[in-house]
């Protein structure tokens, strides 16, 4: 048994320091299409090429991600804002704009206005206190001139734009 530890809140407070990278993450499993918002993708390896990423146990999408065995995860620039704000707000049809959204040829839901996305095959799920973490095969990706493009991350329960000014060495 784990000791008590911090408190959610002193917990959330010492994250909201830490930076990440937003990414959407979409899949269906059957039911129709669901997409998410994390910041919580990292790579796990090249060779295999693995990911890893988790979902909240609260998440309306949970369930449909958690059954899916192949999904897309996007990683987003500051451009998408707009898809960021929309997977990660409640209660609303996230698909509902069919101009914004198409399937790929495999069947999985994906936002082609995205620079990167990856499609792949959930290779494991491992349940951590009330989240879900997913490990991913990289099947496939596609990456649009990611030069010209502003990373999109998440800081202090807000969204940022990484940019050149915020390189610190050279």
């Amino acid at each position: 048994m784990l000791d008590s530890g911090l408190s959610p809140e002193d917990f959330k407070l010492a994250f909201r320091h830490h930076a990440a990278g937003v990414a959407v993450i979409t899949a269906d499993a059957g039911d129709g299409p669901v997409g998410i918002t994390v910041s919580s993708v990292f790579s796990v390896s090249a060779e295999p090429p693995l990911m890893v990423f988790s979902i909240s146990g609260r998440s309306f999408s949970a369930p449909t991600i958690r059954r899916a065995e192949t999904l897309v995860i996007h990683l987003l620039s500051a451009q998408q804002l707009n898809i960021a704000r929309l997977c990660s707000t409640s209660g609303i049809d996230r698909f509902a704009d069919t101009s914004i959204w198409s399937r790929l040829p495999t069947g999985e839901p994906h936002f082609p206005g995205v620079p990167v996305w990856i499609r792949g095959r959930v290779i494991n799920r491992m349940e951590a206190g009330d989240s879900t973490v997913i490990a991913v095969h990289a099947l496939e990706s596609v990456h649009a001139d990611i030069q010209t493009e502003t990373p999109l991350v998440y800081h202090n329960r807000s969204w940022h734009a990484l940019g050149d000014a915020s390189q610190l060495d050279g």
